[in-house]
Parts: structure tokens; C-alpha cells; sequence
């Protein structure tokens, strides 16, 4: 059983914003070309370049701007909840990065180019995501927290375990400057304690639903 926290924007606001977007695009996409402007017009065939070229732009923003496309859900069990990034997102992602390479790759082999800009151009479209969504999606891609009436559970990479709610002492909410909750301490009732990095598990879209939770 799931609960959507976080929907998508409407269709008519994303169509809107992606659509003016790709004319914004489309307008500074000639400069890819090593076409004079006034002679654009005797050159048909770079207006599919010019086209592919702002598709590539679009595919860009819908990876970083993930409300676009991708609603956050809460996953309940059985006396809690589970938080944890979907990996169903993560490989979408995946899979529309890679047509951005695949359209540059057509368009270097098929038009004559200004290389500094198609360099540029290329560069702002391929590198954003992947330092961005891409390389923190794969890295926290098994990333959980699990948080029932009985047991405490999480998984940071190479940090996991598995905790009685019976063994703990006091639950303490360490948040930054801005007042987020950054991580969450367990002290247990044989003086041991844990901390949980949750600013290193992409789950900040989950952290006023944490918090919640354990008060």
C-alpha cells in the first residue's frame, strides 16, 4: 500500500513550461551550426539538427526537474512506513540520459559544426544530470529507512541495521542550520548509540513525514 506525497504538476503547466523551454532552445540552436543565420534557409536539413539539438535541452530538464514526471510516494508496512527512493525513476532516468548522447552524436556526424559552442551545448546537457540526479540515485540506489512501532531499519550503502524500538532509550533529531532534519541518533538503554546519516540518503522529500513519525 502506497500514499502519493508529492504529485506531478499539472499537464497543462508542464506542456507550458517544457514548450517554452524548447522555443528558447530552438532560437539559440542555430549558433550550434557553422551556417551563417541569413543563410538558414537554404540549409532545410539543419532545422532537424536545430530540433534534435532543444529535444536534447528538454530531456535534460525532465531528469533534473523530477516533479515533472516523477510523483513521491510513501510505501506503508506492516505497523510503519518504509521511505526510500523508487528505483523505477532511477532507471527512467537512466534510459532518456542516454538518448541525449545518441542525438549529439547524430548531429556532430551529420552537420558541420562551431565546435567550442556544440562543445558547450553538449556539455550543459550530459553533465548537470549526472552530478545532479544520476550519480546520487546510483549511489544511494538500496538507500531505505524502515520505521515501524517495533523496529527501526536503514540502509546507507556500506552503514545498515536493524534495531528493537524495545532496546532504545531516546530517539534524537540532529537538523542543520535551516531547522531540516539531517540525521537521526539512537541512544540505546545500554548507553551504545547509532547515528543515521539521512542527509546522505535522498530522502529529504520524506523528512517532515520522518518526523512526524517519530514524534
Amino acid at each position: 500500500m502506497s500514499k502519493t506525497i508529492r504529485k506531478t504538476y499539472s499537464t497543462e503547466f508542464s506542456v507550458g513550461v517544457l514548450l517554452l523551454i524548447f522555443v528558447i532552445a530552438c532560437f539559440l540552436s542555430p549558433q550550434l551550426f557553422d551556417v551563417p543565420l541569413h543563410h538558414m534557409h537554404q540549409y532545410k536539413a539543419i532545422y532537424l539538427g536545430m530540433f534534435l539539438a532543444s529535444i536534447a535541452v528538454i530531456i535534460m530538464i525532465l531528469i533534473m526537474w523530477e516533479e515533472i514526471l516523477f510523483p513521491i510516494k510513501l510505501k506503508y508496512v506492516e505497523g510503519g512506513t518504509v521511505f526510500r527512493n523508487h528505483s523505477s525513476k532511477l532507471k527512467t532516468q537512466i534510459f532518456i540520459y542516454f538518448s541525449i548522447p545518441a542525438i549529439f552524436v547524430f548531429i556532430f556526424l551529420n552537420y558541420e559544426l562551431n565546435i567550442i559552442r556544440f562543445i558547450l551545448w553538449t556539455a550543459v546537457c550530459l553533465i548537470p544530470p549526472v552530478l545532479d540526479k544520476l550519480a546520487s540515485g546510483i549511489n544511494n540506489y538500496n538507500d531505505f529507512l524502515r520505521l515501524t512501532d517495533r523496529e527501526i531499519e536503514y540502509k546507507n550503502n556500506e552503514k545498515e541495521g536493524t534495531f528493537q524500538t524495545k532496546d532504545i532509550e531516546n530517539l534524537k533529531m540532529i537538523k542543520d542550520e535551516r531547522k531540516a532534519l539531517k540525521k537521526i541518533e539512537l541512544l540505546f538503554k545500554n548507553n551504545d548509540h547509532v547515528t543515521i546519516d539521512l542527509d546522505e540518503m535522498e530522502l529529504k522529500a520524506f523528512y517532515s513525514y520522518i518526523n512526524k513519525f517519530i514524534l
